[in-house]
């Protein structure tokens, strides 16, 4: 029996299969494929390098980033980033008001974003489309920044969650094939990086921002073009959220990074912003790829952007109010009714002040962003956030609050930038 579903639905299930398929198939990072040893595969299904190699499509073409359409974002035109991000504030005692946006244009600071996978098309590699995932994702993510920085956001190639899928169907990809499609998606994102150095940046300091897949890609960009090289001092901070990013335990600096420490004050410059979140009552399991590295002597680094000092702070968090709000939809619960009685909210985000902390928390369970809900069981106000990844009704643990990394640390990520430009303006000055 052949069984039919339109095209919102395909992709949902697409999606659900990918996310499901993750733990069993050795991804760190949403969509960032783990490169399989040589020796696990069989002896049947092993082949030279050179064959493998050989049997591979050529790389595409480069991408002309040039061009205005290969890019989501740039400063100084209506596009994806210059959306409304009117947020309803709902207060503990259930009162709701409105919380305008207001974007920056002559911000002195310019800001470089590479998104999550949020691709459901149907090739290993996505194509170079700006459709509704990606204009989503950076409305969720990004946008928002606007009102300290100048917006870049790149369209790239990006590994799909149907390649993700893939791999449990028949003989999972080659190493080859793995390296080839993180290439190709690694490859854009330099390229567009190269062509804002060259004709954009003019010196300017800049923040670069990217969650799961793009924090990953960017990790590799840094380590590749900017740790130790003189571009350094433009870097601003990097904000890698939702990866696992490797540090010495005990130790700022020498993991992924030879020269760029981890953030610890809201005026530090130059330095690295990464968690992984999950729920305080619900750590990182045995089999979650989040909070833990590899490497003796290494652990997942964790500043809390609520508060890079150290301790627990209150998260400024910008959560979706209905499921039209999720960097993916249809894989998490829908979100609560924000009030009781309910009460209709318009605007696509809602902030919860003093609902959620977060504290950053290094265990037998790893290092994580733990996050604490603060809500009172007799009030008015919601009880509970959603974010959790759900398939067929079951929370999947193992993931975290990986949806919405980015979404619960909004306005403390942007907060930071704020503060942290003032203090590289004034170093600039200076010299």
């Amino acid at each position: 029996m052949c069984v039919y579903m339109n095209r919102s639905k395909f992709f949902r299930a697409q999606i659900l299969w990918a996310f499901r398929a993750l733990p069993l198939i050795g991804v760190c990072s949403i969509a960032v494929f783990s490169v399989v040893p040589a020796n696990a595969q069989s002896q049947e299904q092993a082949k030279p390098a050179s064959a493998a190699t050989s049997s591979l499509p050529p790389m595409p073409a480069k991408n002309d980033y040039s061009n205005g359409n290969t890019w989501i974002c740039r400063p100084g035109r209506q596009d994806s980033c210059t959306v409304d991000l009117t947020t309803t504030i709902v207060s503990a005692n259930g009162g709701l008001t409105l919380e305008r946006y207001a974007p920056n244009p002559k911000a002195a600071i310019d800001c470089f974003y590479v998104y999550p996978t949020i691709s459901a098309q149907p090739t290993p590699n996505s194509d170079m489309t700006l459709g509704l995932a990606e204009k989503g994702v950076v409305r969720s993510q990004f946008a928002r920044f606007g009102s300290q920085c100048r917006l870049y956001a790149p369209l790239y190639r990006q590994v799909t969650l149907t390649a993700l899928r893939a791999a449990l169907i028949g003989v999972p990809p080659t190493p080859e094939v793995i390296e080839r499609e993180r290439a190709v998606a690694y490859n854009d994102v330099a390229d567009a990086w190269h062509y804002y150095i060259e004709h954009d940046n003019h010196g300017r300091g800049v923040v670069l921002i990217g969650h799961s897949q793009g924090a990953s890609i960017l990790m590799r960009l840094i380590q590749d073009e900017i740790d130790g090289a003189p571009v350094q001092s433009r870097l601003i901070s990097a904000m890698l959220l939702g990866t696992n990013f490797s540090v010495p335990k005990g130790k700022e600096v020498g993991g992924a990074f030879q020269h760029i420490p981890l953030c610890r004050s809201h005026t530090q410059t130059g330095c690295v912003i990464t968690y992984v979140s999950f729920r305080a009552n619900a750590p990182p399991p045995a089999n979650s790829r989040f909070g833990r590295v590899k490497g003796e002597g290494l652990i997942a680094g964790c500043t809390n952007p609520a508060a890079l000092g150290g301790g627990s702070g209150e998260l400024h968090a910008y959560l979706p109010a209905g499921m039209g709000g999720n960097i993916v939809s249809g894989v998490s619960a829908d979100p609560p009714s924000w009030v009781t009685p309910s009460q209709p909210i318009d605007t696509i985000f809602v902030s919860v002040p003093g609902m959620l902390s977060a504290e950053c928390v290094s265990n037998e369970h790893g290092s994580y962003l733990a996050i604490t809900v603060d809500s009172d069981p007799t009030g008015v106000r919601a009880r509970d956030i959603a974010g959790d990844l759900v398939f067929n009704g079951m929370v999947l643990q193992d993931w975290g609050l990986h949806l919405i990394d980015v979404n619960l640390a909004m306005g403390n990520l942007v907060d930071i930038v704020r503060q942290q430009s003032k203090a590289y303006l004034a170093t600039v000055e200076k010299k």
